[in-house]
């Protein structure tokens, strides 16, 4: 076992007092590059704002144990809001920036949201009415009706910053939301404890390459916990510099790889293919400075890793989580020696897994259940520091896949003689599209609102750009005709009420979806169409 030690003991720390630490020992380093604003902040800098902003949150009412969200691209404010709600006692919870109306007004609500950051230009179209615990909304850059200056936040206040109300074990650090292994987005609870094990994990010996001298380049969303925790909190607190980009473009990135010498960049797969072309079209910089970069969010594809090396002579590094998992549970090496980039590596420190090859029944634990032999696929179970708390508010949720304190991910994997983990399928219901999850429930809900709709059933089918494309099988009601009209109508309509991503990319007609006796649609039977 290679990893057995963390970069430090995460008992008992909170992860805003750590990144304030941070920004004393390295003040005059640059901390947070935003291009969009060509705002560069100094960790001084950083700090200071985080507490006048955690200061101006306390004075607006907002209560230890409260829930605060962000609803914003990757940018500076996101950055110092993350860590000034925590600072301040409450917890954050985050938002997608392209959710439509019904996705926000769903995470507010069942987050119980008593303040929103935000900006006007995404808040268009957002109807926050009728929220019952909302009751401050602040913009950042554009107006927005019935908001107030975030500026007004990080004016001088001499409000007492709390203290903390439990241990870092029990106060949450964020709430992300997932949607798990099925069904609709839930919150998922995620310590203080949680994400400084998992960061401490990521940075223990025989782990990831990254240090104070090196240069991220971020184009995950920092909503995702992906982004926050492989990348935010990582940098600031070794002292590093992250350089934002509010959303994935090969060109600006390209620019940015040469004039801000990025050293590291944690990817997707969909990401490294659009490099790899760019790379065969002449047009990835010769005189860059990029060592690794991080691939995770998908699973990818084996000759992926070798052409994106052989076009840009950069290495690639495969991890492996989820958000239940703050996020990471395995990662690959760069060490010539245990290079494999087709594996998701080892586990980290303090991570125990099994695999376990029979389907057994949900009360058996996992300490019980024998494990599938060397190279037999079986479900992967975990346990170890960086495992949610729970799913917010959903106590059988949680027990379906936190049992006896192992976690049941649900992906299917071997684990070769080396020790090296390989994930071969999934038992869970997931879509992933270019690394972002479309749950197959939330689509269906929303087609069935189409009055041409009388049952729909909504799988992944797997595409060489994206990973996977979301297909809706539907079946229609009397007095509607099939049609390419009817097909673009329906993607139109999720559009219109989901995020991009979520829309169906095909509609296959059909005369009834397939089912079990108690009514469960049997998704193996509509993905046999693909074959």
């Amino acid at each position: 076992m290679l990893r057995t030690q963390l970069y430090a003991d995460p008992h008992n720390l909170f992860l805003h007092d750590l990144i304030l630490q941070s920004c004393q020992t390295h003040a005059g380093r640059p901390a947070i590059v935003d291009p969009s604003t060509n705002r560069r902040l100094a960790y001084a800098e950083y700090g200071e704002l985080v507490e006048r902003l955690a200061r101006g949150l306390v004075a607006a009412g907002v209560q230890p144990g409260q829930v605060v969200a962000i609803f914003l691209p990757n940018s500076w404010e996101f950055c110092i809001s993350y860590h000034a709600i925590t600072l301040a006692g409450a917890i954050p919870t985050l938002l997608n920036p392209t959710y439509r109306d019904r996705e926000v007004r769903y995470q507010l609500e069942n987050s119980g949201a008593v303040l929103l950051i935000s900006d006007g230009a995404i808040l268009e179209g957002i109807n926050l009415g009728g929220l019952p615990n909302l009751g401050r909304v602040f913009y950042t850059r554009q107006p927005a009706s019935g908001a107030e200056p975030f500026s007004n936040l990080l004016n001088p206040s001499t409000a007492a910053l709390p203290l903390p109300f439990a241990d870092s074990q029990a106060t949450l650090a964020a709430l992300p939301y997932s949607s798990g292994t099925t069904g609709l987005p839930k919150g998922v609870m995620l310590s203080h404890y949680n994400l400084v094990a998992n960061v401490y994990q990521l940075l223990g010996p025989n782990s990831v390459h990254i240090s104070s001298t090196d240069r991220v380049l971020c184009f995950l969303p920092l909503y995702h916990i992906y982004g926050l925790n492989v990348a935010l909190n990582p940098a600031l607190l070794l002292g590093a510099t992250l350089v934002l980009m509010p959303r994935f473009n090969v060109a600006h990135l390209m620019t940015l790889l040469v004039e801000e010498s990025v050293t590291m960049m944690p990817i997707v797969p969909p990401a490294m293919n659009a490099m790899c072309l760019a790379a065969e079209a002449g047009q990835f910089p010769k005189n860059h400075s990029l060592h690794w970069v991080k691939s995770g969010a998908a699973p990818l594809a084996p000759d992926l890793p070798r052409r994106f090396t052989a076009l840009t002579d950069v290495l690639v590094c495969q991890g492996y989580g989820m958000t239940e998992a703050s996020p990471v549970t395995h990662v690959g090496y760069l060490d010539p020696r245990l290079y494999r980039p087709d594996s998701i590596g080892h586990p980290l420190a303090h991570t125990d897994c099994k695999v376990i090859g029979s389907a057994p029944d949900v009360t058996t634990s996992a300490t019980d259940l024998p494990e599938a032999a060397t190279g037999d696929p079986g479900e992967l179970v975990m346990h170890g520091p960086q495992f949610m708390l729970g799913y917010w508010k959903e106590p059988e949720a949680t027990a379906s896949v936190l049992r006896d304190g192992w976690y049941w991910s649900g992906d299917i994997v071997t684990r070769d003689t080396e020790g090296f983990y390989r994930v071969v399928d999934r038992r869970k219901e997931m879509i992933k599209y270019k690394g972002f999850p479309v749950a197959p429930a939330e689509v269906e809900a929303v087609l069935l609102e189409h009055p041409a709709v009388r049952e729909c059933g909504v799988v992944g089918r797997s595409d060489s750009a994206s990973g996977e494309i979301p297909v809706a099988f539907v079946a229609l009601r009397d007095g509607f005709s099939t049609g390419q009209k009817l097909e673009e109508e329906l993607c139109s309509f999720v559009a219109d009420r989901l995020t991009h991503y979520k829309q169906p990319r095909q509609v296959v007609f059909v005369d009834s979806v397939p089912k079990t006796a108690s009514g469960k649609i049997l998704r193996r039977e509509l993905r046999q169409n693909f074959r």
